[in-house]
Order: structure tokens, then C-alpha cells, then sequence
């Protein structure tokens, strides 16, 4: 894609110190915050404040690979984005990707997680691009969201927003998102396939053993880091996510050495730190996004992790980042 955008990558991976080989590899992974200063450097030098935002680009470029194969076998559209859902491991270790049913229809929802920099948001932008592009390619057909959300400011010119996704814009978003009605997501897919679907979630499950995928420590973790924001999740829930049972998940998170309530406070201490390092998010909306009931729980929350509320820390952090 940065090729396409007049952009040398090999020049740019050689100046971030990333293997351009590893392109080939679909089990290779780069680091999260490696691959945002990769889009900020070619932001830079492309002069492009868009980079990417078109859909030709994020049709032509948004591979998923087997996973979407995968989707494409399925009955549904919603039962082919859940698909991804469950092997997003195999698209990427540091996105997360989650379909959620609301008032409106259905949410799909982009994250990063493990980065210590903030995202591009180009980077976000075409990720979302390119879901809408791959659904439309699922359909065989011109889905139409009816929003998409960017957790950043109202940008000066909207117009490649406009081209792009072609519906409401809603910025300055606690998540990235698009919001589809129900009927679009229910649709049968024309390539729907049992048997091969069958095949594709067996090819799925070895590349996720092979990748070591299967620790239910890390999987649990994933599930817990997209759905914090919808309140504090259950173990239960996490459980049936994970097709599992409560005991079962219990019992694998003790034959890991894990103990759900200790990864909750970790997922939740890991996100904290990256919220409270945007200065966008009010203290509210960084104690709506880690699931908290209400404010003072989440002040506590940050006596206990960092020894001072939850202000105090953003501002030691705004110092030291200065």
C-alpha cells in the first residue's frame, strides 16, 4: 500500500530496523509500536495527512488470508465476522476486533493493544477501511454503515472520510468502530459452504496450536481487553466467548498459573496507563472505557496499581514525556 502512495518501503522498514522479508511470513509478527512509527514516518514523508484512505487501496491491500476464507465459507456475514473475532490471532497479535448487538444494529469494533505510543491515526483509519471494503467483498455487495466512529478529533478537511465510508462521522469516540443495521449483517453470503468452512476452522485451529494460540491465559486476556468497555466483564462471559465452560476456564487458567480476577486487574492496569496517557479522555470516559461501575471504584483502583489517583499519574506522565 505505501508503495501504491508513491512511498519506498524498503527504505522506510530499513529506518524503522524492520525485516521486510518477514512480509512473506504469515506466522511473522512486528512490534505494535514499530509499526505505528513505520506509518508515521511514511505520513511524513508521503505529505499525505490521508495516507491510504481510499477504498481501492484498502480493497486492494486488506488481506486476512486464511482467516478470510474462512469468512467467506460462512452462513452469514455476522457468523463470518465472528470467525474473526475468534482467530484474530492469526490476523494480528496486537489488534483486537469485536461484533457486539446494540440498539442500532451491530457494532464492530477496531483496538490495538500492548502499544506504548499512540496509534496513528492513518493506521486506525485504514484498518477500518478495510474492514468495510472486506465485508462489502464478503456480501458482493455496497453495505452501507450507518456511522463510523474515529476516537480522535473532527480532522480540518472531511472529505476523505466522506469518499471513504460514505455515512455519518462521529470523532472524538471512546472506540473505533462501524455500526451496521441488523438486516446487513444477517445476509446469507453467496460463497457460504459447509464443508469448507468445516476445512478452514480445522486449518484455523492447528495454525493457532502451532502459534501457541491455544494458552487460554492470552486468549482470555484479548477477550477481556475488547469488552472492557461494555462494564466489567464476567468470568462466565469470558468463558462462553471462549466456548468453555465456567469450571473449564477455571481450571485452565489454574493449570497456567493464572487466576481470572488477577488478569482482570492486569488488562485493566495496562489500559489505564494508555488512556491516561490521552490527554482527548476525560477521567470519566477513562473509567466508562475500563469497565468501572462508577468513578470512585476506578480512583481506588489507582491508590492500589500506582499509589496516587488517577490525575496525579497523568500528570507525572505528561512531565516525564516533556
Amino acid at each position: 500500500m505505501f508503495a501504491a502512495e508513491g512511498l519506498d518501503p524498503t527504505a522506510l522498514f530499513k529506518a524503522v530496523k524492520l525485516n521486510p522479508n518477514c512480509l512473506g511470513d504469515p506466522n511473522a509478527r512486528y512490534p505494535v509500536d514499530a509499526v505505528s512509527v513505520l506509518w508515521e514516518m511514511a505520513v511524513a514523508g508521503s505529505d499525505k495527512p490521508n495516507l491510504g484512505l481510499t477504498r481501492e487501496l484498502a480493497a486492494r491491500f486488506g488481506n486476512v488470508g486464511l482467516v478470510g476464507h474462512a469468512m467467506a465459507s460462512s452462513p452469514t456475514l455476522l457468523s463470518g465476522l465472528q470467525v474473526m473475532a475468534n482467530a484474530m490471532a492469526l490476523v494480528s497479535d496486537a489488534a483486537t476486533f469485536s461484533v457486539e448487538k446494540s440498539d442500532h444494529g451491530y457494532v464492530l469494533s477496531l483496538g490495538h493493544v500492548g502499544n506504548k505510543r499512540p496509534v496513528p491515526r492513518q493506521r486506525t483509519e485504514f484498518g477500518l477501511l478495510t474492514l468495510l471494503m472486506l465485508c462489502n467483498w464478503l456480501t458482493r455487495r455496497e453495505l452501507k454503515p450507518l456511522a463510523a466512529g474515529f476516537a480522535f478529533p473532527l480532522p480540518q478537511n472531511l472529505e476523505p472520510y466522506r469518499d471513504a465510508f460514505q455515512c455519518e462521522l462521529r470523532f472524538n469516540q471512546t472506540t473505533t468502530f462501524l455500526l451496521f443495521n441488523a438486516k446487513d449483517l444477517t445476509t446469507t453470503l453467496p460463497s457460504n459452504n459447509p464443508t469448507v468452512l468445516a476445512m478452514h476452522e480445522q486449518l484455523i485451529a492447528n495454525r493457532l496450536h502451532d502459534m501457541g494460540s491455544q494458552d487460554v491465559t492470552e486468549q482470555a486476556r484479548r477477550q477481556l481487553m475488547s469488552r472492557l468497555k461494555n462494564g466489567e466483564p464476567k468470568r462466565g462471559e469470558i468463558a462462553a466467548l471462549l466456548r468453555m465452560t465456567d469450571r473449564t476456564l477455571q481450571r485452565r487458567l489454574n493449570a497456567e498459573q493464572a487466576c481470572f480476577k488477577d488478569l482482570l486487574d492486569e488488562v485493566r492496569v495496562e489500559s489505564a496507563q494508555k488512556y491516561l496517557a490521552d490527554d482527548c479522555l476525560s477521567l470519566a470516559e477513562v473509567s466508562d472505557l475500563l469497565g468501572f461501575a462508577d468513578q470512585s471504584n476506578f480512583f481506588r483502583a489507582c491508590k492500589r496499581w500506582f499509589g496516587m489517583p488517577p490525575g496525579l499519574y497523568r500528570s507525572q506522565m505528561r512531565d516525564r514525556s516533556s
